[in-house]
């Protein structure tokens, strides 16, 4: 669970991590169970292997750093939309405004939107799990 004593480092940390594979951060916020990443991506890494290093790296940071009482690990698998130009500024202001949004819908209903927006075909089991 990432908490709000730290989540501002977190966020910093992140931020290194896509900057230095040459990706543009365009905006971080997280929510105790999840967090949102928007970035401009360089096309000479795969949306994958930028994941994969995220998520390796920050929790082993996490880690590291003991901010949790016990082992620190992301979910497999993870989300990734696409947008366009013209919407940058709204989906900015989405993920500035996630602690209120999610007063209104969870995270794993507002998923299942998503991927029934963006067309995809999902498999409730392959859907992320509610954190223990």
């Amino acid at each position: 669970m990432i908490d709000k004593t730290w989540n501002e480092k977190l966020h910093g940390y992140i931020t290194g991590i896509v900057q230095n594979n040459k990706h543009k951060m365009l905006q971080i916020n997280s929510m105790p169970d999840h967090i949102h990443i928007f970035i401009g991506l360089d096309p000479e890494q795969s949306i994958s292997s930028l994941m994969q290093r995220v998520k390796t790296d920050s929790s082993a940071w996490v880690n590291d750093n003991g901010f949790c009482d016990s082992h620190f690990s992301w979910q497999k698998g993870y989300g990734a939309f696409s947008y366009a130009r013209s919407q940058v500024d709204t989906v900015i202001r989405y993920i500035q405004n996630q602690e209120r949004h999610h007063r209104r819908k969870n995270f794993l209903d507002e998923y299942r939107q998503f991927l029934t927006a963006f067309e995809v075909d999902w498999d409730e089991r392959y859907i992320f799990k509610e954190p223990e």
